[in-house]
């Protein structure tokens, strides 16, 4: 493949890519069904901002947004039967029961190691150690500023945990298992090894002071924004918002099976971050994962980090006593 040059890369040399959003299929179909999956995004977003900036105190709690959460995800998992973006994508039993698997890992194991050990659990340790307080002057802000400030902050630290795992042996190990997935759907971004799904969810809120009811509006928009990155479906997608936020073209180029590819498109929400350093590339791809799209069951998904890790180290102790390997020896003998 002869590839496509974006900037100083060329991409698509190694598998297909589309580059350019005057290159990406559009919604087809009648006036009702083209108006619905070309303001859908926006509608969700902006409806769910004015739930939480309006909703009286008795339902505006972590609960509601849970629920809501679940019937929302249930809704796009319906959509991806009505208008799959790709049909090689299309879910089928074996995935549905692995995702519901690390859906429910998510809410249980790994929340609870969040709340001892956390990034708002440390924040709170080296505070105290620090004998510092936490910058209460966002509390005078207003909410909805607040609200983004939140998301937009988790966000950029969440961009460079991103990119620090695609730069760096140790961390790639347990992002890596994340990038054997083969399709995308609406519960794709909860499949991935316990460690790597810990370590993107660090952030620096915790050092921050902000209104409860902030938080949940950044959750809210957050999750109106973000969820689009892992999910089955064709939209028509407003020049604004994918200007601004990411997308699952975005983020299908970056679970490319093509590497330079798989080296865009950091962010979680904002892909104006990854324009600020230039490593937003707008496009998708439908061919997904690593090894010509091998891939992986829960039991290697778990364990894959910690034997990589064993055997690097092993093959450089090895290699500084002078071992050679087991196959060099029998060629040898």
């Amino acid at each position: 493949m002869d590839g496509i040059r974006v900037g100083k890369r060329v991409i698509g040399t190694q598998a297909p890519v589309t580059i350019g959003w005057e290159n990406i299929p559009k919604v087809e179909g009648g006036p009702v069904k083209l108006f619905f999956f070309t303001y859908f995004q926006p509608a969700v977003l902006f409806g769910l901002i004015l739930f939480w900036y309006y909703a009286p105190n008795s339902i505006a709690k972590a609960s509601t947004a849970v629920w809501i959460s679940v019937v929302f995800k249930a809704v796009l998992l319906g959509l991806e039967w009505v208008n799959p973006r790709y049909r090689s994508w299309q879910l089928t039993w074996k995935e549905l029961v692995t995702d519901l698997f690390y859906v429910g890992l998510g809410y249980t194991l790994i929340k609870y190691i969040e709340i001892y050990a956390g990034s708002d659990a440390v924040a709170d340790y080296i505070q105290g150690y620090l004998h510092v307080g936490k910058l209460d002057w966002f509390l005078g802000l207003p909410i909805l500023v607040q609200a983004f400030l939140i998301s937009f902050i988790f966000d950029f630290g969440q961009y460079w945990m991103h990119r620090g795992m695609h730069n760096w042996y140790p961390l790639w190990l347990p992002h890596s298992v994340h990038h054997y997935i083969t399709q995308l759907n609406v519960n794709k971004g909860s499949v991935g090894n316990p460690l790597e799904l810990f370590l993107i969810g660090l952030g620096m809120g915790g050092f921050f002071n902000f209104v409860p009811r902030a938080f949940l509006l950044a959750g809210a928009m957050t999750m109106a924004i973000s969820v689009y990155q892992h999910i089955n479906v064709r939209f028509n997608t407003p020049r604004w918002w994918r200007y601004l936020f990411n997308t699952v073209e975005h983020h299908s180029l970056h679970h490319s099976r093509d590497f330079e590819a798989s080296r865009s498109n950091f962010s979680n929400t904002y892909i104006f971050i990854d324009r600020m350093f230039g490593t937003c590339v707008d496009g998708e791809a439908e061919l997904l994962g690593m090894e010509g799209g091998r891939r992986m069951s829960v039991r290697e998904q778990m364990t894959y980090p910690y034997l990589q890790a064993f055997k690097t180290v092993r093959r450089k102790i090895r290699k500084r006593l002078g071992i050679q390997p087991a196959s060099v020896r029998s060629r040898v003998s």
